[in-house]
């Protein structure tokens, strides 16, 4: 299987460098600019019958479920559909290991954004013990083969692995731990991710190593700034999707009929309203 020889010019490793913190005026400003394009990207899935796959893997409290909120915010749900799938039930357990991924996978006008995915086995499955070395060395070497039969049917594949540093990792955690509005985002595996850093550091270099593919690449993404993340992948996400701006018909809005019209304001005064608190 040819690998992904010519790779992108190589940019400063994670906290090695500090940049001015963006402004939150200028963020919005931008983001707005770019969920703009989301929605071309839209109209022309539901036009083309595109299909598309984003899979988004990378460090716990790396920033995958804001970037995702980010890239959703302002397009349809029936679209954009983002799959985030719990642990695999008993009858699961005993499937293909992919079927039950295959099973969410993009029909005609449908994007499907992976919240963690298939790479679940080279990650946190192998690190914590939930597979064995011999379905862990199977998976990474069908998975190059499998993704080049999602794409050779004509589904467009993109692979993000969000990156963030030690130090960054540890103050989100503990921003979480302190923050009862957050604390729900401290699983059960986020914790002993903390104490086995490098183990996950080997089990992510392996499988860059053996799936980082031609027709399948990975594109890592320095997620130690939250907001330049979002703006930089949603960036790079618009440039490798070929749409095009679709027509729109003027909208106009049609005037109310009157001819049975009533003062149906009147028949909601004895309603149970909910108190005006605010």
């Amino acid at each position: 299987m040819k690998k992904k020889h010519a790779k992108q010019q190589a940019v400063a490793a994670p906290e090695a460098a500090e940049q001015a913190k963006l402004k939150a005026k200028d963020y919005e400003k931008e983001l707005l600019k770019l969920q703009a394009e989301l929605c071309a990207v839209q109209d022309w899935v539901q036009a083309t019958g595109q299909r598309i796959i984003i899979v988004f893997e990378g460090r716990d409290a790396a920033g995958k479920g804001g970037t995702i909120k980010a890239i959703t915010e302002r397009v349809s749900p029936r679209v954009f559909k983002v799959v985030a799938l719990p642990a695999p039930s008993d009858r699961e357990k005993t499937q293909m290991y992919i079927q039950r991924y295959m099973a969410h996978f993009p029909a005609a006008g449908e994007v499907v954004i992976f919240d963690r995915s298939w790479y679940n086995r080279a990650g946190v499955e192998w690190v914590m013990g939930f597979c064995n070395e011999q379905q862990h060395s199977r998976f990474l070497e069908l998975c190059p083969f499998i993704e080049k039969q999602i794409v050779e049917s004509g589904i467009i594949l993109l692979k993000y692995w969000l990156e963030v540093g030690d130090k960054e990792q540890e103050r989100r955690f503990r921003a979480r731990i302190d923050d009862p509005v957050r604390q729900w985002k401290l699983s059960p595996m986020d914790l002993p991710s903390r104490e086995r850093w490098y183990d996950y550091s080997r089990a992510r270099d392996q499988m860059l190593d053996a799936t980082d593919t031609d027709f399948a690449p990975w594109n890592i993404v320095d997620s130690n700034d939250k907001k330049r993340a979002r703006l930089n992948l949603i960036t790079h996400l618009l440039k490798q999707i070929p749409y095009e701006k679709q027509p729109h018909k003027k909208v106009k809005l049609p005037r109310r009929i009157t001819k049975k019209a009533y003062d149906d304001e009147v028949t909601m005064v004895r309603r149970k309203w909910i108190p005006k608190v605010f």
